[in-house]
């Protein structure tokens, strides 16, 4: 096979690569769109795919649009993959890819994938968005959206992001996809020492809150000079220790202030964090006297407010920062629990002891439950399980599990927290029998 040749494109892949093929080869072409007829260069070739590079669209697509960033594209950063494709076609395309591996992956013949659920929220200022909007203006959330950030330093110590190879760090100025107090964080930071890996940053966008995690290979100090109102902590190999402030934020989601920690997990997206919680709360659908399960419970951002309506809500969480913000959180609950510890484990564990679940919910942080957690799950036999997936592929692979242990998927709903990525988060419901 030649390693220059056109291509018409007719498919999307899980990693956002647009697919074409050549004979029997499917070939990934990254930065391209479904429907465009392009001119590759193949650049890794196996026996039945090949991925290739972009050399020219030779017949563009209506959704082809201008990227608004400067680093956007196959030299630059890594953190967005779909900035040349309209807002509206992402969003489909997010659908086509997850209903697809659900079919694939999942072996559901015709998976209920509902359209994608894309934020909103009011322009209140003139932030400099690359989107035209006027104050008071209700807006699709497509950037400035992330309330955490993970800035890796250059050898020149300046603040960037891994390129598209992985191999080498981008110095970023501004990064669009970041909310502007994340934003302003970065433009003020100043930073450099021999043993510094990374600069975390984390803001309460509607608390105002910011902390700045310093990550380092050893104990040393780094430099740091910033002129803004933060916390900053320094994260070494053995464990978190305060410079300045606190080591967590707060930040209000639906009303409710949840404390996070430096490490401990939260939804990136506070936005899309409320319209989850609203989400997960109608599918639970709890009733007066019913025992809830959060499994990777986190801070309890589901777990709090499915309290309003449960007889007890039970979490459990692995992580030990986490847990401690959860105790925090819930101090003034009388029906939440806690169990720290490895989840199948615990779950065998509540089993063994008899424990009765009316309704179970997990959200597995970046990969899937597998069949040994989903298996101890059915054990307990709850009527409805509600799973919240960070990775589509993830999702399909559980369902497989999550329909050997008897349980019928009734609604698929994905909602965008990641424009401009292919990334999608996912709400399913199951239930028993």
């Amino acid at each position: 096979m030649d390693s220059t040749i056109e291509l018409t494109l007719d498919g999307i892949a899980h990693g956002g690569e647009a697919i074409g093929r050549s004979g029997a080869k499917v070939i990934f072409v990254p930065y391209a769109i479904p429907g465009e007829r392009v001119r590759v260069e193949l650049v890794e070739v196996k026996e039945r795919w090949a991925r290739a590079r972009l050399l020219e669209v030779l017949t563009a697509s209506p959704d082809r649009v201008e990227p608004p960033c400067p680093y956007f594209g196959p030299y630059g950063c890594g953190g967005c993959q779909w900035q040349h494709i309209g807002y509206d076609r992402q969003a489909e395309l997010k659908r086509e890819i997850l209903a697809d591996l659900l079919r694939r992956l999942g072996r559901i013949a015709s998976p209920p994938v509902a359209d994608i659920i894309v934020l909103e929220e009011p322009v209140l200022q003139d932030t400099g968005d690359p989107r035209p909007t006027a104050p008071g203006e209700a807006v699709l959330l497509e950037y400035a959206y992330l309330n955490e950030a993970r800035f890796l330093l250059t050898a020149e110590d300046r603040l960037g992001f891994r390129d598209v190879s992985g191999q080498r760090v981008v110095a970023i100025d501004r990064c669009l996809l970041v909310h502007e107090r994340i934003d302003e964080l970065h433009s003020a930071l100043d930073v450099a020492g021999a043993g510094l890996i990374g600069v975390r940053v984390r803001a309460g966008v509607n608390t105002g809150q910011a902390l700045i995690v310093l990550e380092t290979a050893s104990e040393e100090e780094p430099q740091l000079e910033i002129d803004l109102p933060s916390s900053c902590v320094l994260l070494t190999p053995l464990g978190v220790q305060t410079l300045i402030g606190e080591d967590w934020i707060e930040e209000e989601v639906g009303g409710r202030r949840y404390r996070i920690s430096a490490n401990s997990p939260f939804e990136e997206n506070t936005a899309g964090a409320a319209a989850l919680v609203d989400l997960v709360t109608s599918y639970a659908d709890v009733h007066p006297g019913d025992v809830v399960l959060d499994a990777y419970c986190g801070v309890g951002l589901f777990a709090i407010p499915l309290a309003d309506s449960a007889a007890e809500v039970i979490g459990i969480e692995p992580s030990s920062p986490a847990c401690e913000d959860f105790a925090f959180n819930a101090r003034e609950r009388s029906n939440l629990s806690l169990h720290e510890g490895a989840v199948g484990a615990v779950l065998d564990a509540l089993h063994a002891q008899g424990q009765r679940i009316d309704i179970a919910l997990l959200e597995p942080p970046g990969a899937d439950a597998g069949p040994e957690v989903i298996g101890n799950l059915g054990a307990l036999g709850p009527r409805r399980i509600v799973y919240v997936s960070n990775d589509a592929a993830a999702l399909a692979r559980d369902c497989v599990h999550l329909a050997g242990i008897g349980y019928r998927l009734i609604e698929v709903q994905p909602i965008d927290l990641f424009p401009q990525t292919y990334q999608v988060k996912t709400v399913t419901l199951w239930e028993k029998g």
